[in-house]
């Protein structure tokens, strides 16, 4: 039985079938406003007045009548500002300035209490024919200096009153600032987004430079604690009796070039789970690692005898270690190859230039040789940082490969 035909016969609250077609279902549409029984609450059109006004213009609307003769709801948003006022004694005790007189400064206060302290327009309602010509950072300064003065004075004993201070010389430069901004021509635009796109420029190359130069530390202490973990293990087996050679087990070292798990856990476990790579090495580290292997005619595979996995472990973490270090040197060499050659091509192009970035070091004859080689140093990261972008793998391969041809056409005249 179909579900609507099911519905007429048997709903959710028991009731009859209706007998004419009806939606009683309420699913996506909006529900029906219930209109109770209750008597409607009477209107009336009744005047009234706004507090906020001074000239007691009278309107009227529509309200309950039960609301009859209160106040107008919205006069509750007619925010006033309390401007200070200041006696005849306290302005010539305090408040007396040279540059203002008494009548500009009620002229001032005046306008503030009129126009809620809105400067831009007491600036364009002040007087100045009959006043000084005072800019806006003028009135503002005068207004706040006033203001703070007489909360000092009038402040009780022993409290600290909340004063509010201008600064009418950073209102001054701020202003300055973004006219000038404004007036920029679209060659000085243009330039200034191009400085922007190089400073972010430089600033990768330099975090570039830095995270090649912890890579190269990091191998080379890794390299030093390795030899150093190696030397104090031999004096320990040296001094050790050859019974407790057999009975005891050798102590792993950390190995700095490939980290193997241990496998500590509950259970049995194969020793040849051990001379598994993990997952952290690399397809290119591992196939150079089994060319080497069987260059020098070692087994991929040896027998997982607790010794031989501990030795071809380390043999492999050590082949790993001189990959990655023979892969900084030879960057390192690169690099400084194309250094020399921008150097070069600098010297060429413009001396002077290429002298200024140098810096003045570099023509002092009694200088040592360790000094000059910093000096240059220096000097070429300045032009790495100025002259073009790091060059991409494609165009280092590009270079050597013409490079290695230009080397065989000498050969060949040879």
């Amino acid at each position: 039985m179909h579900r609507e035909v099911y519905a007429l016969l048997y709903s959710d609250k028991k009731d009859a079938p209706p007998l004419l077609p009806s939606d009683t279902t309420q699913g996506y549409r909006t529900v029906k406003a219930k209109l109770g029984c209750k008597r409607v609450r009477p209107w009336k059109w009744m005047p009234f007045t706004n507090p906020a006004r001074r000239d007691g213009a009278i309107f009227h609307h529509w309200r309950r009548m039960a609301e009859e003769g209160k106040d107008y709801p919205f006069a509750r948003f007619n925010k006033m500002v309390q401007v200070p006022m200041y006696s005849e004694q306290e302005y010539q005790m305090y408040l007396h300035d040279d540059g203002w007189t008494k009548a500009e400064t009620d002229h001032l206060f005046d306008l503030c209490k009129r126009f809620d302290l809105r400067f831009i327009v007491i600036h364009d309602r002040y007087d100045h024919q009959q006043f000084r010509k005072r800019s806006v950072e003028d009135l503002k300064e005068r207004y706040y200096n006033i203001c703070a003065k007489l909360a000092k004075i009038r402040a009780a004993t022993g409290s600290e009153p909340k004063i509010y201070a201008f600064d009418a010389g950073h209102e001054r430069r701020r202003k300055e600032q973004l006219e000038r901004l404004f007036n920029r021509t679209p060659e000085q635009v243009a330039e200034e987004e191009y400085l922007i796109q190089e400073l972010r420029k430089i600033e990768i190359r330099k975090k570039e430079r830095e995270k090649k130069v912890q890579d190269l530390q990091k191998l080379i202490t890794a390299a030093d604690t390795t030899t150093e973990m190696r030397r104090a293990e031999r004096k320990t087996t040296k001094k050790k009796l050859p019974q407790k050679r057999e009975t005891e087990k050798p102590a792993v070292p950390e190995t700095a070039g490939i980290k193997f798990p241990d496998f500590k856990s509950a259970g049995v476990t194969l020793r040849s789970q051990r001379m598994k790579l993990p997952s952290s090495v690399g397809q290119k580290k591992i196939k150079a690692i089994e060319q080497i292997l069987t260059e020098h005619g070692v087994d991929l595979n040896p027998m997982p005898t607790e010794e031989i996995v501990q030795m071809f472990n380390e043999l492999r973490s050590d082949l790993v270690l001189v990959y990655e270090l023979k892969q900084a040197h030879g960057n390192c060499e690169y690099e400084q190859q194309m250094l020399r050659h921008r150097y070069e091509a600098l010297l060429k192009t413009g001396g002077a230039s290429a002298g200024v970035l140098l810096g003045e070091g570099l023509g002092a004859e009694g200088q040592a040789a360790h000094g000059t080689e910093d000096v240059k140093g220096e000097a070429k990261e300045h032009i790495i940082d100025v002259v073009g972008a790091p060059l991409t793998p494609n165009s280092r391969k590009r270079r050597e490969s013409a490079s290695s041809s230009s080397s065989i056409k000498k050969v060949k005249k040879l």
